[in-house]
């Protein structure tokens, strides 16, 4: 605000000058106070310090004045980068740490097609809305810096020019609604368009496969349809204010000298100054109206984004004050139930369950049985509805699960890799330090996947594409489990890890894992009871209750709903 005071005060006093310019009827002509009104006190107090005003001596002042100016314009300007870059960047830099804060429990009944838009698409525009909103705002402030002036030289006409301001903002006003509107359209569009995009990327194979894609592209299409056509008429309604604006300027600046000098009797040597400041007083307000109408264009991402904050900040994670640095006795659940919402079935009911550590411990049962949920719970992702669970005999209500999680390496049925190189997706990202190094040998070592590694040109150096197109699925699964061998994790949690490979490469990564028995706490989902045939434990499931424990052998006695599923499957 005071650098664009400034400015305008600046360019103000540089403006007044052009009067006593034209009192000049020749080169050695004297300037005067008179015809200045208030202003007069620039020539008077030039004279003060014996200054005459003559041609060069004005046109020095004058030309002083604008490289003043331009130097004012220059400083505001330069700040207003930095302004705009430490906005943008503390808006990113906030949205970042909420979603990493969001609970997983609040992310999984997300809109991910909003999250995405909103923390890509959105914050360009919010970056537009800035610049728009402040550009309006330094407006404004030049608007009563000249109109000020305009007073000083001459209240009447100045009175008259404010009317006929006032009266070009009542054209704009529907413009205005009209384009918020459109805006809040473009908003709304944009994040469904993200959603359909993901889910197309998502289920391309299927759509693919089933000759559906057409049908889907569709949805595409007329999603895409609305979202243009609400940009088409945010553009518009620009264009429409960007046209009118200078016809309307003329039109006021004309109806007010014809009224000023016809029908009230003014100077138009006062009238010459005066509009010099108020051609830039409506100049500026024109400027305004254009940069406000520019802002309602993506005012609706600013709603988008503020009602976003709030619900991130709803949804962030309660982090409790007990940080524990290892595991080093068990986890225990007793009547523990979750459910999603208040009103909703209960996903896991009753669960009482003991975790020794360094056991391995098999989850087993139908789609649906809660087994990766009861996983979920453990690893800390989602707090139980009701009941207790401990790790260590802290309860996991005031455990601070950052500190827990540092001690779980979790490898689902699409491992998680990296578009980087092998030493990043296992080491994530740490740097190669001897030490460092070593620890990343061993994982190689103990994962199985050294001598695949030896073989590649670039050793750890390789890039794994996206979502690691250059490898295997036996290779990302064994890149996954070093990974979380490399982090020192005490608890591994495999989800269906090996549901989606071949026979050979299942049984490959399975006999390394025998081989990390006894010195981490696995945890298993399983489909396959080929797979957990080795476990010390196996937890049956049913429709979210626990139906039968006890080791491979004992089941089979014990438990006619394994036996069943194990003759099924010709185990």
């Amino acid at each position: 605000m005071a650098l664009s005071i400034g400015v305008g005060v600046l360019d103000g006093f540089g403006l007044a000058m052009f009067l006593p310019l034209l009192q000049m009827t020749d080169e050695s002509s004297k300037a005067t106070s008179k015809g200045l009104g208030n202003l007069g006190f620039l020539v008077d107090g030039f004279k003060a310090v014996g200054l005459e005003l003559n041609l060069v001596s004005i046109l020095l002042i004058m030309s002083l004045f604008f490289l003043l100016k331009g130097g004012a314009q220059y400083i505001n300007n330069l700040y207003g980068v930095t302004l705009r870059q430490f906005f943008i960047r503390t808006v990113r830099v906030r949205l970042s740490t909420s979603l990493t804060q969001m609970s997983y429990k609040a992310f999984v009944t997300s809109d991910a097609g909003r999250i995405q838009n909103t923390v890509s698409g959105e914050v360009g525009r919010i970056s537009q809305a800035y610049e728009s909103y402040f550009t309006a705002f330094q407006q404004v402030v030049m608007i009563i810096v000249y109109m000020l002036f305009a007073f000083f030289v001459d209240a009447q006409f100045a009175v008259l020019i404010c009317i006929g301001g006032g009266l070009t903002n009542l054209i704009f006003s529907s413009i205005y609604r009209a384009t918020k509107a459109a805006s809040k359209r473009v908003t709304t569009g944009a994040n469904s368009y993200q959603n359909l995009i993901l889910q197309f990327v998502s289920n391309f194979k299927y759509l693919k496969a089933t000759g559906f894609i057409k049908e889907y592209n569709k949805k595409l299409v007329e999603n895409i349809i609305d979202i243009e056509e609400s940009t088409r008429r945010v553009g518009v309604l620009g264009a429409i204010v960007g046209a009118v604006r200078e016809p309307v300027l003329i039109i006021v600046v004309s109806a007010v000298i014809f009224i000023q000098v016809k029908l009230l009797g003014g100077s138009i040597g006062t009238i010459m100054v005066s509009l010099l400041f108020f051609y830039r007083a409506l100049s500026a307000l024109l400027q305004m109206q254009t940069a406000y109408n520019n802002f309602l264009g993506v005012s609706g991402s600013m709603e988008n984004m503020t009602e976003f904050e709030k619900e991130l900040n709803a949804a962030k994670e309660k982090l409790g004050t007990v940080t524990i640095d290892a595991f080093t006795k068990e986890i225990e659940l007793k009547n523990a139930v979750f459910r999603y919402a208040e009103n909703s079935a209960n996903i896991l009911d009753d669960i009482n369950l003991k975790i020794i550590r360094n056991q391995t411990i098999a989850f087993v049962g139908e789609s649906g049985s809660g087994k990766t949920t009861l996983v979920n719970i453990i690893a800390g992702l989602m707090p139980v509805t009701s009941g207790q669970m401990t790790v260590d005999g802290v309860n996991a209500a005031v455990l601070n699960t950052d500190s827990f999680q540092r001690r779980i390496g979790y490898i689902t049925q699409e491992p998680v890799v990296f578009n980087d190189t092998i030493f990043n997706n296992i080491t994530l990202w740490g740097d190669p330090t001897p030490n460092n190094k070593k620890r990343f040998e061993y994982a190689l070592e103990q994962a199985s996947v050294i001598s695949f590694i030896d073989n590649l040109p670039a050793r750890e150096e390789t890039m794994l594409g996206n979502s690691g197109i250059n490898l295997s699925g036996g290779q990302k699964q064994r890149i996954s489990i070093a990974r979380e061998i490399y982090k020192s994790a005490d608890i591994l949690i495999l989800d269906e890890a090996t549901s989606a490979l071949d026979s050979e490469t299942e049984k490959a990564i399975q006999k390394g894992l025998e081989g990390l028995h006894g010195n981490y706490t696995i945890l298993i989902v399983a489909h396959r009871l080929s797979t957990v045939k080795n476990a010390d434990w196996i937890v049956v499931m049913e429709k979210g209750k626990i139906i039968a424990e006890g080791s491979f052998n004992e089941l089979i006695i014990t438990s006619p709903r394994f036996k069943k599923m194990v003759e099924l499957q010709e185990v």
